[in-house]
């Protein structure tokens, strides 16, 4: 039957222009876990979440025997032999007719030979299985889908062990009519659909997407490799992986799940395979949860991290700064294992700007294709605001809702995000080489890690959401900007001129598909100037003159360890942080816009090992709080990169030995050997014959270096310089020399606890 030769436009695209201008007007949600030691206060709405963070494939995928089903025999199936532009059909169920076969019962079918043009379409009114097996076929159809899946109960494709079967479409389709835009994929299909089978299938689509399922879709086994004009493999209520070998080369998204609708629906859960995909936008999407229980990932977005559009940044004081794409300062050094190495560059450091300043504050979730944003910070250092065009989204593991990793390997280099979800992460497990365009691991609300060994080499920010909780795994952090920043969510903000009021209702169902149970309630919130807020005795002001509120983001460390390196600021939260355990060492800013350590609220340390090196125009220490005393030591001019500090106590015991990787002018420890009324050595340079990790020594023997100051501690949070015990940093962000107070230097006025007021120790140039 010859075809109406009206051609099909796109228009995907209207729809997609609709759900960017949704996006724009969208209220953010709101939640904390059940990791998370206090709940989200002050807000528009409470929201109380309960958190499995157990969910596996199996929680969401279930399969039947057809399924799983690969056998089959020639006395119970009908053969169909491709021949060109025919096809021979022997047994029941279908016909050839001008170029096509039709399919019209449930059944067993076995396919093999060419079909240069021509379309293979299932066409079953009484709702039944049919099982397609593609038994060394190539079929190709000019203008529409090869396999077209019109009507069945479901659509099962076994690839037959030791063949090779190709299916493959045009660059230009024919519809019916104008208002017909379906099939669009080379192999499409509107009921569900299964890939089993041990056999390689290689499907070009070269009008659109690859393969995509109008309902589920799932891949039990097989080999299988998509090229694709727009995104890979595309199922509308579900993605399920059970095993495979999965190569994806598509301009779109890789994988992805499209239900919109139904929150139980829309989701990718994948249990094990290999995944090779190379995509323009994002490399696995879920439009609500995705989970992966294993598998091995190697997956590129955007062409890479070197293709992030730059972070413009505007300072206080106009200007721009900061680092483009998320590359690293040339000084991001690693730490030596014994004598320290030669000069390495100065950060950049641009005049009246703070270069490496965290503008992420909204951490807005980008969910469109094409977006421009302009986002300001509850935390920006002094006041920054951010203006980012984000071409596209070219996230590696994205969810709409919940993203949650229980193992597997993930190699992945990205345009922006390596991990993202608009509500949750958690990573339970699992071994991640990271290097991103934008944030390495990012949540809106919740980024919970319990175990893993996680590698962000590469990052703008590494680990980024409202509250972010460590309770175990391995962290290394390598960030242009801040190595981890608690910040967004929907929490109360402050203005200096003006009060503002916004009521929100938002639905929150999409959390189901994960088992996180949400209440919530709907108020109203009023934003207030500066002069309402921070007034509690240890809370840090903003800027000069305080001039931003502290948020209800929280940064927990129960333990596991973390190592950053960045170039902002090390572990930055708009609200508070608490360490419990762990270890957790820092090489900070080296400009003196940003801090080691920086906090709007409180920083509680009960347990656990803490070592931040940085800069001193902004340097804080832990809180007042605190029952693990702390020690922040100043030195009276910058140290260079490689160079050990070493504390000890009066008897001698190793407190800290340590290399940053960085030139510095303060350290920061917190240890449980650390005793309130100790006396204490502090010592520059030198050698050490112990074990060093991310420049923490230990065990060995510490010599060869220059006493600095000996001091007795007077409070939880003693801060000393060269001259012994001293007050708190309070200047305004000048780097301070022998305890007097920095200049205007562009940061912002701090009420900082552990103050002292006596100055006593001494000096020893000589030892």
């Amino acid at each position: 039957m010859k075809k109406n030769m009206i051609t099909g436009s796109k228009l995907w695209s209207i729809a997609m222009i609709t759900s960017l201008l949704a996006a724009c007007s969208s209220p953010a949600t709101t939640s904390t876990t059940a990791n998370a030691a206090t709940s989200t206060t002050g807000t528009t709405k409470t929201v109380s979440v309960s958190e499995q963070t157990s969910v596996k494939y199996a929680d969401l995928v279930s399969l039947d025997a057809d399924d799983t089903n690969i056998s089959w025999s020639e006395a119970d199936s009908t053969a169909i032999k491709l021949n060109g532009t025919t096809a021979t059909v022997t047994g029941s169920g279908a016909k050839a007719a001008n170029g096509s076969v039709t399919i019209s019962e449930a059944g067993t079918y076995v396919l093999s030979g060419e079909l240069t043009d021509g379309q293979i379409v299932v066409n079953v009114a009484d709702k039944g299985t049919v099982h397609l097996v593609l038994n060394g076929a190539t079929i190709h159809d000019n203008d529409s889908a090869a396999i077209y899946i019109q009507k069945a109960g479901k659509a099962v494709i076994t690839l037959e062990k030791g063949t090779k079967n190709t299916v493959s479409d045009g660059k230009t389709y024919v519809y019916a009519d104008a208002t017909t835009d379906e099939p669009d994929a080379a192999i499409f299909s509107k009921a569900d659909l299964t890939f089993n089978g041990a056999g390689q299938l290689t499907v070009t689509g070269n009008y659109n997407e690859g393969i995509t399922s109008k309902d589920d879709l799932k891949i039990i086994s097989g080999n299988i490799r998509v090229k694709a004009a727009d995104d890979g493999i595309k199922g509308k209520d579900m993605v399920a992986i059970q095993a495979g070998t999965i190569t994806i080369e598509a301009e779109g998204d890789g994988i992805k799940s499209t239900n919109d609708t139904d929150t139980t629906k829309g989701y990718v859960a994948i249990a094990g395979g290999s995944f090779d995909i190379q995509s323009g936008n994002d490399g696995i999407q879920a439009e609500t949860a995705l989970v992966t229980d294993g598998g091995t990932y190697n997956i590129v977005t955007g062409g890479g991290s070197a293709n992030a559009p730059a972070k413009v940044e505007e300072g206080p004081f106009g200007g721009g700064g900061g680092w483009g794409g998320g590359t690293p300062p040339t000084d991001m050094g690693t730490p030596p294992d014994g004598e320290p190495p030669a000069d390495m560059p100065e950060m950049p450091n641009n005049s009246g700007t703070n270069a490496g300043a965290n503008t992420n504050g909204a951490a807005a979730s980008n969910s469109a294709n094409t977006t421009t944003t302009t986002t300001t910070d509850n935390n920006a250092d002094a006041d920054t605001a951010t203006t980012a065009t984000e071409s596209t989204s070219a996230k590696a593991l994205k969810a709409g809702t919940d993203l949650t990793v229980n193992g597997g390997t993930y190699t992945i280099d990205s345009m922006d995000d390596s991990l993202h979800s608009n509500n949750n992460v958690t990573v339970n497990d699992g071994t991640f080489n990271i290097e991103s365009g934008d944030d390495g691991i990012h949540a809106d609300q919740a980024l919970t890690i319990n175990g893993g060994t996680i590698t962000i080499a590469k990052s703008y920010e590494g680990l980024e959401g409202a509250i972010i909780t460590l309770n175990d795994g391995d962290v290394d952090v390598t960030a242009s900007d801040d190595g981890v920043n608690a910040a967004g969510g929907e929490t109360e903000t402050a203005t200096n001129t003006a009060a503002s009021t916004d009521s929100a209702t938002t639905a929150t169902d999409a959390a189901t598909t994960s088992n996180i149970s949400v209440t919530e309630t709907t108020g109203t919130t009023s934003t207030t100037d500066q002069a309402s807020q921070g007034t509690a005795a240890n809370q840090q002001g903003r800027g000069p003159g305080g001039m931003g509120a502290v948020s209800n983001n929280e940064f927990h460390i129960n333990g596991g360890s973390l190592t950053v390196n960045a170039g902002g600021d090390g572990l930055d939260s708009n609200g508070s942080i608490n360490m419990t355990g762990g270890t957790v060492i820092v090489n900070g800013p080296t400009d003196s816009g940003n801090g080691a350590l920086d906090y709007d609220g409180t920083f509680e340390i009960s347990g656990g090992y803490l070592v931040a090196a940085g800069s001193s125009g902004m340097a804080q220490g832990t809180s007042d709080a605190s029952t693990q005393n702390t020690i922040v030591m100043t030195f009276p001019a910058t140290q260079k990169a490689g160079t050990l500090v070493h504390v000890q106590d009066s008897e001698g015991n190793n407190i800290l030995t340590f290399a940053p990787a960085k030139d510095y002018q303060t350290v920061v420890v917190s240890s449980p050997d650390l005793v309130k009324d100790g006396s204490y050595v502090i010592y520059s340079g030198g050698t050490s014959t112990g074990k060093a990790v991310d420049g923490l020594y230990t065990g060995g023997t510490y010599s060869g270096g220059t006493q600095v100051v000996a001091f007795q501690s007077t409070s939880n949070v003693t801060w000393v310089n060269e001259s012994g015990v001293t007050t708190a940093n309070t200047g305004m962000g000048g780097p301070r020399g022998g305890g007097g107070q920095g200049g205007f230097g562009g940061g912002r006025n701090r009420s900082q606890s552990g103050t002292t007021t006596d100055t006593t120790g001494t000096t020893d140039s000589a030892k």
